[in-house]
């Protein structure tokens, strides 16, 4: 198995995750506004799961937005992570062949 992922990855996957974030939001919203013409037409226990619904839909929205908000920080730590990780591989891999002695390696004879 290859796991290869771009410098790019985790950014771009964040950017992706926050735009899911904005659209949920938008689509609680739209949820909530579809349903208001059906406020006030239901008796008994539907109007009771009704009006919970409408009551808990803005502590829905935030519980939502928090839990994407959440990955979000999970996707920059790892972000940062990795971009760490890549940088002093870089400097490692320098440093030890700035410190190599090449000359030491030819098995010619001179």
């Amino acid at each position: 198995m290859k796991f290869d992922m771009g410098s790019t990855t985790l950014s771009t996957l964040s950017k992706q995750t926050q735009g899911s974030s904005e659209d949920l939001g938008s689509l609680i919203k739209q949820l909530i506004a579809a349903a208001q013409p059906l406020e006030g037409k239901f008796n008994g226990a539907g109007r009771a799961m009704f009006d919970s619904f409408k009551a808990r839909a803005d502590e829905i929205t935030v519980s939502l937005n928090s839990s994407l908000g959440a990955i979000l920080g999970g996707q920059s730590g790892m972000d940062t992570a990795f971009r760490q990780g890549d940088a002093q591989m870089a400097d490692n891999a320098s440093s030890t062949t700035a410190s190599a002695n090449f000359d030491a390696a030819r098995f010619g004879a001179r």
